[in-house]
């Protein structure tokens, strides 16, 4: 059986990981590498096929990545997508241009279905909207491929030489605004590539369970486990594998939502065959936080707390063993660590928590990384199947610092209650509306604001509590949740009536971009 295996090469894409993770939706697994990786790696990884990302650059321009011819020659299939599409051509004698009138969004485009990327496309009209971004086009073909799509400005928005298996759009498939785009990457991998389109998430835990058994051997592993959900499932699959060869070292910095430390807790010891270890610690941190101000001193100082405490931990269990981490491929790919063979760079985006750099002190027997290559949706899927709880499995994107940068000004004990109390109070009575599932992130926030107010007869003066809901596909922007008016109103009283020292609610209505989804 061939190795279905199919490789997203990279030039510099915005939407490479999407590529990726569309490709899996199709049924295959499929690895991005740089554009760099030498041809004889490529050729040694025996892909069944290839597709190349778009990128920011123009091909007629010499310091542009580029491609070695001899990749046309392997007689893999290809599929080349905005620069690649341009690439492609202009690798292989055509000639690429800068437009005269440039394509940007949703774009009406007229299909030939006769080229097998289009025809099996089930519902495709002749004309379709398609996502275009593109400042350079294909004036003129290679020897040998055929126009397959085009647009009123576009003459050439898909070409394919069947004889050679290579096909090349200018468009971009993978973008949800594509009609049909799915659809047109599964015909490529499927009716061209030949892939049978069986992986799944049962053969991912099987192979990954397999593979960790023999790596470790009788060994020890230690794991950080903040209770977020790559960490966790992470746990969970290297508890299958090894037991009570597995320690969790989970440091509780009393900065977490209400009763959250107690249930990762009673997760992990009644789920899983593992040694678990809690750390509490909320006094050292509140010690360190006094009369601290300053959002970024804050940050600086939790994170520091937090690696201190973590490591001497560490330090207690002995280094003779494997350390694990949570690491999924957007970390890798972000981290600048995405070409496991050391081929390429990748640009580094930002640094991840759970990319940790280890003190020199501390030499393990290696790293385990069980999540390395699977995207977040992917890890969620493995944590279900592994039986973790759905609240913790689809839990929200939750910062480093926890409250600590969702209270404004000092920290105090005080202060960490009432937001405690409010955030849980208000994720409740979200719950209990049905609208979860159309938020990607709510939360309270406790402003360094007091304001007057009445209950009963007395005046008052305490706590202002916002909270903030937000929708977005990506989190590079968002916009604030229209949470229907009665749901706002059930909160407020809740919040006023059931938490003590707040008198007053506010909603946060400010979108990202100007402000950020965290208030600090």
């Amino acid at each position: 059986m061939a190795n279905q295996l199919c490789i997203v090469l990279d030039f510099g894409g915005q939407y490479n990981q999407l590529i990726a993770r569309r490709v899996r939706e199709c049924g295959v697994y499929c690895e991005i590498k740089s554009h760099t990786t030498p041809i004889e790696e490529i050729r040694s990884l025996n892909p069944m096929g290839i597709i190349f990302t778009g990128g920011p650059n123009s091909v007629y321009d010499e310091s542009s990545p580029h491609i070695s011819k001899e990749i046309f020659d392997l007689g893999i299939p290809i599929l080349g997508i905005c620069y690649g599409c341009q690439l492609m051509a202009y690798t292989l004698g055509g000639k690429v241009e800068s437009c005269n009138t440039s394509e940007y969004g949703m774009t009406d485009t007229h299909y030939d279905k006769s080229c097998v990327l289009f025809g099996a496309v089930e519902n495709l009209s002749d004309t379709a909207t398609s996502w275009m971004s593109h400042t350079d086009f294909v004036s003129q073909v290679p020897e040998g491929f055929k126009i397959a799509a085009h647009t009123d400005n576009c003459p050439m928005a898909a070409m394919y030489n069947e004889e050679k298996k290579l096909y090349a759009v200018q468009f971009h498939p993978e973008v949800s605004h594509t009609v049909g785009g799915l659809g047109m990457l599964d015909s490529f991998l499927k009716n061209v590539c030949g892939f049978c389109g069986d992986w799944k998430m049962d053969d991912f835990i099987e192979k990954t369970v397999a593979e960790l058994r023999e790596q470790i051997g009788d060994k020890n592993v230690i794991l950080g486990l903040s209770g977020g959900v790559d960490s966790s499932v992470a746990a969970g699959l290297l508890s299958r594998a090894v037991g009570k060869q597995l320690t969790c070292v989970f440091v509780d910095q009393g900065l977490m939502r209400k009763d959250e430390g107690d249930f990762v807790e009673e997760t992990f010891t009644k789920l899983f065959d593992m040694n678990f270890v809690r750390v509490n610690c909320k006094d050292k941190f509140l010690a360190a936080l006094k009369d601290v101000t300053d959002p970024e001193k804050k940050r600086k100082i939790i994170g520091t707390e937090f690696y201190n405490v973590f490591w001497e931990k560490i330090r207690e269990f002995g280094t003779e063993g494997f350390f694990a981490q949570g690491t999924i491929y957007p970390d890798r790919i972000e981290s600048g660590k995405g070409n496991k063979a050391g081929h390429g760079k990748t640009d580094v985006i930002k640094t991840h928590h759970n990319m940790v750099e280890m003190p020199v002190d501390i030499q393990f027997a290696g790293t385990i990384e069980p999540l390395k290559d699977l995207f977040k949706d992917e890890v969620r899927a493995v944590g279900e199947k592994l039986g973790i709880p759905h609240d913790l499995v689809w839990r929200q994107p939750f910062p480093g610092p926890g409250l600590g940068v969702r209270i404004l000004g000092e920290i105090t004990e005080d202060k960490i209650k009432v937001l405690q109390e409010a955030d849980a109070v208000f994720r409740d009575e979200i719950r209990k509306s049905g609208i979860e599932s159309e938020l990607k992130q709510f939360f309270a926030v406790l402003p360094d604001v007091r304001t007057v107010g009445v209950m009963g007869d007395h005046r008052t003066y305490d706590h202002l509590i916002a909270i903030r809901a937000v929708t977005t596909d990506d989190f590079m922007t968002a916009d604030w949740a229209k949470i229907p008016f009665d749901v706002l109103a059930r909160v407020s009283n809740r919040l006023t009536n059931e938490v003590e020292h707040v008198n007053r609610v506010v909603y946060d209505i400010t979108s990202k971009p100007p402000g950020t989804v965290e208030w600090e």
